[in-house]
């Protein structure tokens, strides 16, 4: 999923809550992740950068109508070892499934066991599902070799070019824009930020992998400062840090046993985030597909949503698989694909599944960041198991974000009993946490108008939980692909997902707030808090493209 690389570059003035260095040539380059598995996470000290990093998958309906409706979907990772050139031990895959829009939704009872029932019924679609795949390797001559495949119109594969558009013709006489090279990275967020408010030890000390259960300081998650946090509040005299260094581990253990929140001599809060991209001028190496829904459906006219995800593999035979942990499962069932029963690899390229190990997967963005722990076994599409785990988890998130919320004059969705300061708490039982965090989970999100609604039908924002499971970007093609109905490139989804926490119905001043509360300027100008900024940055670093393949071009 995507993990920040960042180098000295630009990351002296770019902070972000996820990282992916400027430069991976520039000296001293370490990385902080915003959804990577661990064993390819480079935010420890002991992790170099690996091209197996997804960072983003991007999917929303084109403007561009020639050939009827079309969708756009984009997967980004890291660009190693350079930008527009990749490693031959790498396969990347894209998966489809066109759906109909009810195919999937929760019901109206609040309930775990409503909750569990929906995830079953996901786990249930996908018994005996073979989704199309687009799979993209590459020869030593940096050129890629795509293959389509399981597609309405048979398969059909191509040697291309990199760094160049190109059309590929169909067998049922269709064009697919291809675009497979660098790009500049659309991820513009303050991950230093975001890593502050859950006191993530590998981003401001250097912890090796062997550790990671280290990573997260036992300390209350929170979006403002606590009183006493010298292991992760601000350091006017060492502003840099967390940024272009890291400090030795301590010998103390990290603990926190204040009980208020921080705030400065004219009463102020100090927020974790600090507004900047941590991203500015980073590059990442990217798949852009533009494709005709006819070419992924027989069925267009009722099935509108694409679900749509990628995926990242390592060759066995190399030696950065020796990291990676083998899986008894693969991930959303790829074994139906076939993968023994691909020929022989030839001419530098190999497409076997059988021959690589999954490593990352990317769909939603940040729950891998925020729910899944960054952990190698939880790569999956099909998340339906981990569903008692998120519940868990989300609580633990509520009872830090909630008291947050809460303190700046807004409301959560999460019982946190009017706590007046962030708590550190786990769940061992599903159903406790379930009590805390009901009211997040089935309520609806809501949009801050209705330009997502191009055609203006009867569309229902999806529930919180609905988003989390499964793993996949949902490519409503009846709206613009705006997050949650997608994912359009200047989406703001870090703090989109952090509204999750807000009481939609009334947790502002009373009245409803959507997912864009926390992206207005004005709420942050009015409250007691420094720096007086948005949580992260509302617009790239560079002006997106009107023509595929839409990302700008890339810094290096």
């Amino acid at each position: 999923m995507r993990r920040l690389m960042r180098s000295t570059c630009r990351f002296a003035r770019c902070l972000t809550p996820w990282i992916v260095g400027c430069g991976l040539l520039a000296a001293p380059a370490w990385a902080a992740d915003h959804n990577d598995p661990n064993a390819i996470n480079s935010i420890f000290a002991d992790i170099a950068p690996s091209p197996a990093d997804l960072y983003d998958l991007f999917g929303f309906p084109s403007d561009d109508k020639s050939q009827g409706e079309q969708v756009v979907v984009a997967l980004t990772f890291a660009s190693v070892p350079k930008t527009g050139v990749f490693d031959t031990d790498l396969l990347y895959r894209i998966q489809f499934d066109p759906d109909p829009r009810a195919s999937l939704a929760m019901g109206d009872e609040v309930g775990l066991g409503s909750l569990l029932k929906y995830a079953e019924a996901v786990g249930k679609k996908y018994i005996n599902f073979k989704p199309s795949e687009v799979r993209v390797t590459f020869n030593k001559d940096n050129q890629a070799k795509v293959d389509f495949l399981g597609f309405p119109g048979g398969d059909f594969s191509q040697v291309v070019d990199t760094n160049k558009v190109i059309n590929l013709k169909t067998p049922d006489g269709f064009v697919v824009k291809t675009f497979v090279g660098g790009r500049d990275d659309a991820f513009f967020n303050d991950l230093p930020g975001f890593f502050r408010s859950i006191n993530y030890v590998p981003q401001y000390y250097k912890l090796p992998v062997t550790n990671k259960k280290m990573a997260e300081a036992k300390i209350p998650k929170t979006l403002i400062e606590l009183e006493g946090n010298s292991f992760f509040n601000f350091d006017k005299n060492l502003p840099d840090w967390g940024i272009n260094f890291k400090k030795d581990m301590p010998k103390q253990p990290f603990e926190w046993k204040g009980d208020k929140f921080y705030k400065d001599e004219n009463g102020n809060f100090r927020f974790v985030y600090s507004g900047q991209d941590a991203r500015a001028g980073g590059d990442v190496n990217a798949i852009v597909l533009e494709m005709p829904l006819k070419f992924l459906t027989k069925t267009p006219e009722t099935e509108r949503v694409v679900r749509a995800w990628g995926e990242s593999w390592v060759l066995k035979a190399s030696a950065k698989a020796k990291a990676i942990p083998d899986h008894k499962q693969w991930s959303l069932l790829a074994k139906l694909r076939g993968a023994d029963s691909m020929p022989s690899p030839v001419a530098g390229f190999n497409n076997r599944l059988s021959d690589y190990k999954k490593t990352d997967v990317d769909g939603v963005p940040f729950l891998d960041a925020a729910l899944n722990l960054r952990e190698d076994e939880k790569q999956l599409a099909d998340n339906v198991k981990l569903a008692e785990v998120y519940v868990k988890r989300f609580a633990h998130l509520g009872w830090g974000f909630g008291p947050s919320i809460g303190a700046l004059g807004l409301k959560s969705c999460f019982d946190h009993s009017d706590s007046p300061v962030s708590v550190y708490k786990v769940y061992d039982l599903p159903l406790d946490a379930f009590k805390r965090a009901k009211k997040c989970f089935f309520q609806r999100v809501n949009m801050p108008d209705n330009s997502w609604n191009v055609k203006g039908l009867d569309i229902k924002p999806p529930k919180t939980f609905e988003i989390f499971v499964p793993n996949v970007a949902s490519i409503d093609m009846d709206t613009n692909g705006s997050w949650p109905f997608g994912r359009r490139f200047e989406d703001q989804v870090a703090t989109r997902f952090l509204s999750l926490f807000l009481d939609m119905q009334e947790g502002c001043g009373g009245k409803p707030c959507s997912v864009e509360t926390l992206n207005n300027p004005a709420l942050w100008a009015s409250a007691p808090i420094e720096p007086k900024t948005v949580p992260n940055p509302l617009k790239n670093d560079k002006a997106f493209l009107s023509e595929f393949p839409y990302l700008a071009e890339p810094w290096q």
